[in-house]
């Protein structure tokens, strides 16, 4: 009896040992096998390095291409009335600000496109009035519409200028180009 007190915890000892060396032989192996894939990951083949450095510099090419960043703001103003920059890629939103109208001051904001060299013509106006609102702002984006008349991008390419009607403020100028803003390419195919 006293042999079997002994031998079934020794038993019960060795069956533990060997599981936890099994647990870690295990353990060893999957890292191992982890860390090969790793390696043949980081390290691409020799033949494929020329041709992997020729696509990422075709890649690099069309990125430097498409970049574009904005013109910063330059803020024209004409008494309460101001837009952003006086040029703009089409695409690109004209951000008007309007702030601290006096109670008497009452009009129409009027943005006129261009026709030709001599001609402009109203794309939009905006309305204030001072008794209502001291000041508010809005974005102009000029879009190509069939039902307006707007068919071709060529019909906003050129110099615009700001009125404000029922003021003596100064008008303000400023000129779209025929540059498109990256990813706005389809909004500006021709719909007539």
């Amino acid at each position: 009896m006293k042999n079997s007190k002994v031998v079934i915890p020794v038993v019960v000892g060795l069956i533990i040992v060997i599981v936890g060396i099994a647990a870690m032989s295990n353990q060893e192996s999957n890292i191992i096998e982890v860390e090969d894939v790793l390696d043949k990951e980081l390290r691409p083949n020799e033949e494929n390095t020329p041709e992997i450095q020729e696509k990422l510099e075709e890649i690099e090419k069309i990125n430097l291409e498409n970049e574009y960043s904005p013109k910063p703001r330059e803020w024209l103003t004409s008494g309460p009335f101001q837009i952003d920059r006086s040029e703009y890629v089409l695409g690109e939103k004209i951000f008007l600000v309007i702030g601290g109208l006096n109670e008497d001051e009452k009009g129409q904001v009027a943005f006129l496109r261009p026709l030709n060299m001599t001609h402009q013509s109203v794309y939009l106006t905006v309305p204030f009035d001072g008794t209502t609102k001291s000041g508010f702002n809005y974005y102009v984006e000029p879009q190509l519409s069939k039902n307006r008349g707007f068919c071709t991008a060529d019909d906003f390419v050129g110099n615009w200028r700001v009125v404000f009607r029922g003021t003596d403020y100064p008008d303000l100028q400023f000129r779209i180009t025929e540059d498109i803003l990256p990813g706005d390419e389809e909004d500006y195919q021709p719909v007539c």
